[in-house]
């Protein structure tokens, strides 16, 4: 079998870091080949050495149709045909679709400047060969939803003449019916020849698109495997290297008095009359498409954004919470679903973040006590298995799921009886989503409360005593897990009769 990309024995070392050893990859013409391992299996490193960021170290080479090649830049990457899209898409909101497509590469006059007209109507004709024309080529991509400039980007692409597209996470931050939309546009790629390189967490995505699936662990290659030949469990013992028991916990709880009711609760136009209750040591899933009012809902009882009608109980006597500090006194805690952005100040340090939601517990006269503050910390890392170098980590340089464990570690400090827990697993590995489910139900088997919201419906599933279901700001649904199914919660989300 001949291949049109092998990158043979691939190793690379940072300073006092081995990324790679020895790493093998091959793709074929008009295949989707996914690349899956845990955080810091090296997969980043891996991509970034084959669009041209990072240079490999001297053993090994890149072959592109027979030949090596030296891709000392992203711009050399480029000219053979490969093109990258992160998970931070790398689009200019000011500019229109059209300019985003053609920036750098606009086509000219023979007066030597842009043809308006000529990038206009080439700008259209690549959309529409991925199946996007309805995309307004004129609009600011500023304006567009992240699945409209998720297609903007692949026309990008298209636009010169990729012949790989390499996909960082690509369905990480996109609603259900844009993942859709972005798998047919896959598909419609695969068909043209279009090779992908498709890295997910989210393993049954693998197997809805993936011909071949290639394994990284810490490092190292493990195995390359024909996706029809393999299945869930050897993927995830091959990528953690174990077996793991379950990813979802079968701990049978007990659950407790009701700790928080929610009664006419709102929130306009988002959050309309709410009422459901959530017991100690209860997990409450809570499912719904993107924009049906979940987070939403979350950040009024948080009191990021207050309520403004209806009653909220905490142990059956009514309380209002106008602000973030209010809920932490009544012993409510809120994991967001941005971390990056909302649950962690990322160029600070892991002791700095630690300590935020207690930083006037350990200030006595306004001066931070630095030896709490460090105790503080240990025991956090202690007690989450949080792999560090150590306090003074900063913390973007820690993997994903290593992020989220501070962001927990962080408000479970605070002692809560309620957490919210907003997408806990989204973009991290599946050893670590394994850890965030047995500490979730350690958590209630503890007595708190948790309300998860979660897109996964495997994880709702999975990890729920009840689940609710909320559609265009209200709770149209309620099931206990053991009788509930994908279908019928996908159904009651979508307003679909069953």
């Amino acid at each position: 079998m001949s291949f049109f990309i092998e990158l043979r024995n691939i190793s690379k070392t940072f300073p006092g870091v081995r990324a790679l050893h020895n790493v093998s990859f091959d793709l074929q013409q008009g295949e989707v080949h996914a690349l899956v391992g845990e955080n810091g299996a090296g997969k980043s490193t891996l991509i970034k050495i084959l669009s041209g960021v990072y240079s490999p170290d001297d053993a090994g080479g890149i072959i592109i149709d027979g030949e090596q090649h030296d891709l000392r830049n992203p711009h050399e990457a480029q000219l053979v045909g490969i093109a990258t899209i992160y998970q931070e898409l790398l689009l200019l909101p000011e500019l229109t679709v059209a300019e985003n497509i053609f920036l750098g590469h606009a086509p000219k006059t023979r007066w030597g400047i842009i043809d308006w007209a000529s990038m206009h109507s080439k700008s259209r004709e690549i959309l529409q060969s991925i199946d996007a024309g309805d995309i307004n080529v004129r609009t600011l991509v500023g304006t567009l939803s992240v699945g409209n400039r998720q297609r903007v980007e692949i026309a990008k692409a298209l636009s010169q003449q990729a012949r790989v597209l390499i996909m960082d996470e690509p369905t990480a931050a996109l609603s259900e019916s844009d993942v859709n939309r972005l798998f047919d546009m896959i598909n419609l790629l695969k068909n043209k020849g279009v090779a992908i390189i498709f890295i997910s967490h989210r393993l049954h995505e693998v197997f809805e698109l993936a011909e071949r699936v290639t394994v990284l662990r810490d490092g190292e290659f493990v195995a390359t495997k024909k996706v029809v030949d393999t299945e869930q469990n050897e993927l995830i013992s091959m990528m953690v290297g174990r077996k793991l028991d379950t990813l979802y916990p079968s701990t049978e709880r007990v659950s407790g008095p009701v700790v928080l009711e929610l009664k006419d609760f709102k929130r306009p136009p988002f959050t309309n009359s709410i009422n459901f209750k959530i017991c100690a040591g209860e997990i409450v899933g809570l499912a719904g498409l993107v924009g049906s009012g979940r987070s939403e809902l979350a950040q009024a009882i948080f009191g990021i954004t207050p309520a403004t009608g209806g009653v909220l109980e905490k142990n059956g006597e009514a309380i209002t919470i106008p602000n973030p500090e209010t809920a932490k006194h009544f012993k409510i805690a809120y994991v967001p679903e941005d971390r990056a952005q909302q649950g962690l100040i990322r160029r600070m340090t892991v002791r700095e973040n630690s300590s935020l939601a207690l930083i006037r517990d350990i200030s006595p006269h306004g001066i931070i006590d630095r030896e709490k503050e460090e105790q503080l910390t240990k025991e956090i890392i202690e007690q989450f298995n949080i792999r560090t170098t150590g306090n003074e980590q900063v913390v973007e340089n820690l993997s994903g799921g290593n992020q989220q464990k501070v962001v927990l570690g962080k408000w479970l400090a605070t002692k809560p009886e309620v957490l919210i827990m907003d997408e806990p697993t989204r973009g991290i590995d599946v050893g670590a989503k394994a850890e965030i489910h047995k500490l979730m139900d350690q958590l209630a088997s503890e007595g708190i409360a948790i309300l998860m919201i979660s897109s996964e419906l495997p994880e709702v599933l999975g990890m729920s005593d009840r689940i609710l279901v909320m559609r265009e700001g209200n709770i149209v649904a309620e099931f206990q897990s053991k009788v509930a199914t994908q279908e019928i919660v996908a159904a009651a989300m979508m307003g679909v009769s069953q």
